[in-house]
């Protein structure tokens, strides 16, 4: 479906110094109330500290387009009418309506007044233009609406003058021609929103909260309402990249009826010029920045930047903006591993998901403080960096990541679940692209994700292409093809992008980078604490539940050392902890959703994370070298499983459990199990699980049907620390850690003896199977294993503190070695019959 709009850009860039100036100067201008019913403030079930603070004179007063801005501007937020609107229905202009809106908190929301969900509703307020901004006298009078969700149509004094399609893009209108005289103006705005019932973005919106992991939706306006007049040859927007390699700013300006015009542009360093620039409108300009102070998390400076459009020596519109000197891209490590750079350093992302979600604005935060504060609060607990998870959020909000520094990971909001209707299609591509577009020069933002979990992925290739297109798009940042492509909905691996991305919960998560994508843990943690009246349904959940405050700090601390581990072993690049603040029925946040309650230690979180930033670096050995182990091809132990020989340590088979016999072998006899009870317990841990080794065996199936069945393995606390088996859920021989297989080939024929060689080599961080002395599987597994806690055992496994998985079929000539054998070792050893 293709969006129709009546829409010129005319937004981009502010520095931090700039902005507040500007800011602080300019009124928000906002009308007065409308006669009529008043509006009332909703209650809602929990209030964040900022609640009381919204009223109709300071609905989000701020300037709302930090990345651009002009002197001359008026805010239109405030109470306008309200009412119900039915299909079909005549514009009512002229009309008063019977409620009363307070703009810009989407109407389920407690701040609206509104407080319910409507398919359709009708908006309406005036507005007059102030005499001095001369509109109709060489200057044009744009509206801007930052976001209405979702399909909207506006209308100045009867006239339609826009339409748009998207919940989280803005549009702008130029309603010179609609205006009448010099009094007050009619603007009406109708909105559509079906949310979940249509295939439009939606991200975790829904029609009615799941209490689960979707939300209550939001309706309607949820972003400034606002207005500036401008030249009829004007600034659109700025495109603004900088060039670390050329020590320069690759700035495009975007300009309406630009033709013969000249771009001018001044970049500053605290009020000194460091770099000029002109040429013709629409052309990319470089401007020098020499010795260029670099934007990182700790230190995020921003440089000043001026744009000026001009016809001869005359300047037709000028705006002020700003930008950081940074590059995100991809280095290898001292270990060899591919790994994220920032300005050419490797520098671990360690994150929050940051669903943007409030329990009295839903979509919109209450007030601009509380907008900038879930960022501060990643800066106190030590973050550098913030997933913002399946939502786009107001400009200011990526201002404020720019101005206290924290890496952004930019998610494009997910339609449903399954796969996204054929009809909605081009639409869902064309709002990730205008969301690249419209956040394609803020500093902060390093990375797209165009997928989550696989919601709304209709095919894999379709993915991969996808991806490709983003890139070439903004070549300049990383894109995350599928963040959690092991996970859900995902239709797999499309292997493109920049990045490698797994999901798991409690994790963290651990895959390895290849030759041309780092690897992250997208979402792990989730452990959850109840704070009584602080939760939005009086009741809550988590991936695991803690009894307080101490033992949930402690939980978390002992998580994120494990990022270490798989950052150091595995070569993870980033690590997004769920979740900043609860969300409704989610109870993992560090802060309650109300943003009242801080639920761990953040002196202990904020030391765990620095320490994790500083020691995921990188640096060779990491992985600690196994010892060289015992030579030959005989093992630290030998059962031949004959029921006579003994074994290389002097000891016969192992104890046998429930009576199994022995019966014809691969080499003289070899030892028959039942596949329900019988086995052979070794007594001892023989194998070191912390280090490498080689598990070995000959093998003939009695069956080889959905059943798994374990030929060797080495009992762990819960669950076996490695399977050497047939892999039911497969159908095909495996050397397994629990939920990681490396796997053969193809199904096993039953009655036929099989040579199989299990390898863990902890250096590759991997699994390896050799099916009759060819390799046959290879995994990764990275992360290191714990110390042996139980024995050797042969025909069964154990999983969740009980014996499963027992051998159906005949097991002969098992050696265990002490470290990981190479390919032409187990060749021989296969070519031997041993």
């Amino acid at each position: 479906m293709n969006r129709a709009r009546t829409r010129r850009r005319y937004g981009l860039t502010v520095a931090a110094v700039t902005l507040l100036a500007v800011g602080a100067a300019v009124p928000a201008g906002a009308a007065p109330a409308p006669a009529g019913p008043a509006w009332h403030k909703g209650i809602p079930p929990i209030a964040t500290p900022w609640t009381a603070a919204v009223g109709p004179d300071n609905a989000l007063p701020e300037y709302p387009r930090p990345q651009l801005v002009r002197s001359k501007w008026q805010n239109l937020n405030g109470v306008w009418e309200f009412a119900k609107a039915e299909v079909g229905q005549a514009v009512p202009a002229g009309q008063a309506l019977g409620e009363r809106v307070l703009v810009p908190y989407p109407i389920e929301s407690a701040l609206s007044g509104i407080q319910r969900h409507e398919d359709r509703m009708w908006y309406r307020r005036a507005f007059t233009v102030p005499s001095s901004w001369k509109v109709g006298s060489g200057q044009r009078l744009l509206l801007h609406f930052g976001a209405v969700d979702y399909d909207s149509k506006v209308f100045v004094n009867g006239r339609q003058v826009a339409t748009h399609r998207g919940g989280y893009d803005g549009f702008d209108a130029d309603v010179t021609g609609a205006l009448t005289g010099t009094g007050p103006q009619e603007l009406i705005v109708w909105a559509e929103d079906l949310t979940d019932a249509t295939g439009q973005p939606i991200g975790k919106q829904r029609r009615v909260s799941d209490h689960g992991i979707f939300y209550q939706g939001s309706s309607g306006i949820w972003r400034t309402v606002w207005m500036e007049p401008v030249a009829a040859a004007g600034i659109a927007d700025l495109g603004l990249t900088p060039d670390l390699k050329t020590s320069s700013l690759k700035l495009t300006a975007n300009v309406v009826n630009g033709e013969g015009l000249t771009v001018r542009a001044v970049a500053r360093s605290n009020g000194r010029v460091v770099g000029r620039a002109s040429g013709a409108a629409g052309t990319q300009l470089s401007i020098g920045v020499p010795r260029p102070h670099l934007w990182t998390p700790d230190d995020p400076f921003l440089y000043d930047l001026e744009v000026t459009l001009l016809d001869g020596n005359r300047a037709v519109d000028t705006v002020q903006s700003y930008f950081g000197m940074r590059e995100i891209g991809t280095t290898k490590g001292a270990d060899g591993k591919l790994r994220i750079a920032l300005n050419g350093k490797i520098l671990f992302n360690m994150a929050t998901l940051d669903q943007g979600f409030w329990p009295d604005g839903l979509n919109t935060a209450p007030t601009d403080a509380g907008l900038k504060f879930d960022l501060q609060q990643h800066k106190v607990m030590g973050f550098n960096a913030v997933r913002k998870h399946i939502k786009v959020e107001p400009d200011r909000w990526y201002y404020w990541a720019d101005k206290l520094g924290l890496l952004v990971w930019q998610d494009m909001p997910a339609a449903n679940t399954g796969p996204i209707p054929a009809e909605w299609r081009d639409q869902f591509e064309a709002e990730l692209h205008e969301m690249v577009r419209e956040h394609r020069s803020w500093t902060s933002i390093i990375a797209w994700v165009p997928f989550n979990e696989g919601w709304g992925e209709w095919d894999r290739a379709a993915t991969g292409r996808i991806a490709d297109d983003v890139k070439r798009q903004d070549p300049s940042r990383l894109v995350n093809a599928h963040s959690g492509v092991n996970c859900c909905n995902s239709h797999g691996d499309s292997g493109r992008g920049d990045v490698i991305d797994f999901h798991q919960y409690l994790g963290p998560a651990s895959p390895s980078p290849d030759g041309t994508r780092a690897a992250i843990d997208g979402e792990h943690g989730g452990f959850g604490l109840k704070v009584s009246n602080h939760m939005w349904f009086g009741d809550g959940h988590a991936y695991e539940m803690e009894p307080d405050s101490e033992t949930l700090t402690r939980k978390y601390v002992e998580n994120q050392r494990a990022v270490i581990d798989s950052a150091r072993s595995c070569g993870i690049s980033a690590a997004i902890y769920t979740q900043i603040t609860d969300v409704e029925g989610e109870v993992n946040g560090f802060w309650t959703y109300d943003r009242q309650v801080r639920k761990m230690d953040f002196q202990q979180v904020r030391a765990v994370n620095r320490e994790i930033i500083a020691k995921a670096d990188g640096s060779a050995g990491n992985v600690p070298q196994p010892p060289p182990g015992t030579p030959g091809l005989t093992g630290v132990s030998f059962y031949p499983l004959d029921g006579t020989a003994e074994d290389a340590a002097g000891d016969h088979d192992g104890t046998l459990v429930a009576g199994p016999g022995f019966v014809d072998g691969k080499k003289r006899q070899g030892l028959e199990l039942n596949g329900s009870s019988q086995f052979v317990d070794t007594g001892a841990p023989i194998l070191n699980t912390a280090s490498d080794y080689t598990a070995s065996a000959w093998v003939r199936l009695d069956k080889a049907d959905g059943a798994f069945q374990t030929v060797v393995s080495q009992d762990g606390a819960s669950v076996s620390d490695f399977f050497l088996q047939y892999s039911g859920a497969d159908q095909r021989f495996a050397m397994s850690f629990a939920g990681v297989r490396a796997l053969g080939p193809a199904k096993p024929e039953v009655g036929r003896w099989y040579h199989l060689t299990g390898v863990r080599d902890s250096v590759k961080g991997e699994l390896r199977l050799y099916v009759d002395g060819e390799l046959a599987g290879r995994t990764g597994a990275c992360l290191p294993q714990a110390a042996p806690t139980g024995n050797t055992v042969i025909g069964r496994g154990k999983y969740n503190g009980n014996p499963v998985d027992f051998l159906d079929g005949t097991v002969d000539q098992v050696h265990l070695y002490d470290r990981a054998l190479s390919d032409q070792e187990i060749k021989q050893l296969y070519a031997s019959g041993n």
